[in-house]
């Protein structure tokens, strides 16, 4: 049926369950045609607003759309939409930020509530009734298990070839009944290649023809390059040490440009053999697999620029062979990145000077994005790296700051600070270690008196001498920054 007809399924008050990760594989026609029904209620007067459940962003043709006529009550579990943003800070619409690898458990568990409906892209339907999935996984396996109701949009833009990338585990269970996962290695396969559907529960099929939303990225800049620098010379420390082997432990690489400049880092130097056990596949790592650098990436996504969209397309009855695209409870789950032992690296708006971070909210209270996975693999991962710009609205705010404006992740899961000055190793360290180092190390020049100022005073005044802290002198810092 077409758009407008399936979005006539949709009522208000529903919980709806949306594909979509990182600007992939989020249904692209019927969300619109919602927002336009929305409109036309609230034209006349009538209520109409719904949760939307996804993998983690999506695009503006959904959450731009929706939030743009007030059609969101709840939204969970992640977002990057300016308007969605604008309304969560706002106060009228409610938001969840929640780790990436619960949801679905989560929704499993029922502490979300009903499920209504699944809206959900897929490449194609197969003459057995399951579901080749499209450019992302995230929580449709979920969403379609769950779900009382189910709209498909099948998007024949998608490469027929990507029938065999994903690997869709069904062997989940509930406490206590749960088995291990049993993925020894990033490239273990562990699954099925399609989604299982029921099809009694299919109210609609919608076809499309549309790309994704692809994500450009800015090229490499000197503060970007520096950061990757630093986190390069590293890793070949701890290799020399022994601490590593030669082709390093898997991948774990956020979203955005900092994060792909590293993995440009990488594509020159000395490091072979790369393995990726993470969310998103980006332009920099699908380079590293299309030169050989890497041979084996495992995440629930990609997330690509429009050049780097179009090689995949060309490439990719190859490059599936060296990418598996899984649920995000599974390439998030904490069992699987302990085992493997995996290098986490990923943004954050601030940090202090003992090592807390954070990396959702500006001045404490408003929310940027959310925590996303970070969280899944800061406290899992074998060395759990936060990088950052030094400072941030043209140099007037350092990212080093003395106690953090809302906290995502705590000292004790955080080991590695890098900004483009320097890196601070803070394994084995007490806090007052950890804040001469993150100070002398990651704080741009300028900012560096004033936080040793704050330090010496701490240390001298503060009540406690563990972690000192001046707190009414800190929270008229947060108050003013």
């Amino acid at each position: 049926m077409s758009a407008d007809d399936a979005a006539a399924l949709l009522p208000h008050g529903a919980n709806v369950g949306m594909s979509g990760f990182t600007g992939s594989g989020y249904p692209k026609a019927v969300p619109q045609a919602l927002a336009r029904r929305i409109e036309e209620a609230h034209a006349r007067g009538e209520p109409f607003r719904i949760g939307v459940w996804t993998g983690a962003s999506t695009a503006p043709e959904l959450d731009g759309a929706l939030a743009k006529v007030d059609g969101i009550e709840l939204r969970l579990p992640y977002q990057s939409d300016p308007v969605t943003r604008e309304r969560i800070n706002a106060g009228t619409m409610e938001y969840i930020d929640i780790h990436l690898s619960h949801v679905a458990q989560f929704v499993w568990f029922g502490f979300l509530g009903h499920l209504d409906v699944a809206l959900v892209e897929v490449a194609a339907i197969l003459p057995d009734g399951s579901l080749v999935p499209s450019t992302s996984i995230g929580n449709n396996k979920t969403w379609l298990d769950q779900a009382d109701r189910i709209i498909l949009e099948v998007n024949s833009w998608m490469n027929p070839a990507l029938q065999g990338m994903h690997d869709i585990y069904y062997g989940t269970r509930l406490p206590p009944h749960r088995t291990p996962i049993p993925i020894l290695a990033p490239g273990d396969r562990i699954g099925e290649a399609t989604f299982r559907c029921d099809p009694s529960k299919v109210i609609a099929v919608v076809e499309t023809n549309a790309p994704d939303r692809n994500t450009a990225f800015a090229p490499p800049d000197q503060t970007s390059r520096a950061i990757a620098g630093h986190i390069i010379e590293f890793l070949g420390h701890e290799v020399r040490r022994g601490r590593l082997p030669p082709e390093l432990l898997p991948i774990q690489s956020g979203v955005g440009n900092v994060a792909n400049a590293v993995m440009a880092g990488l594509e020159d130097c000395s490091f072979t053999g790369l393995t990726a056990y993470t969310e998103v596949l980006q332009d920099g790592m699908l380079n590293l697999i299309r030169s050989g650098r890497m041979v084996l990436a495992s995440a629930t996504a990609l997330s690509l620029s429009s050049d780097a969209a179009m090689l995949f397309n060309r490439e990719l009855d190859t490059l599936k062979d060296r990418i598996v695209l899984r649920p995000q409870e599974i390439s998030n789950h904490p069992e699987v990145i302990r085992r493997l032992g995996v290098i986490a690296m990923n943004g954050m708006v601030e940090a202090d000077i003992y090592g807390n971070v954070n990396s959702t909210h500006i001045r404490g209270t408003s929310i940027m994005n959310g925590i996303g996975g970070s969280g899944d693999f800061a406290r899992n991962a074998y060395l759990s790296i936060f990088m950052t710009p030094s400072t941030a609205k043209h140099g007037s705010i350092s990212s080093i700051v003395p106690m953090v404006t809302h906290v995502d992740h705590t000292e004790h899961d955080v080991q590695i600070v890098v900004t483009e000055h320097g890196l601070a190793d803070l394994r084995g360290l007490s806090p007052k270690q950890r804040a001469g180092l993150i100070i002398n190390n990651t704080a741009h020049p300028s900012f560096r008196p004033a936080l040793r100022d704050y330090f010496d005073r701490a240390c001298k005044f503060s009540p406690g001498k563990h972690t000192p802290h001046l707190l009414d002198e800190a929270f008229r810092l947060i108050q003013s920054s």
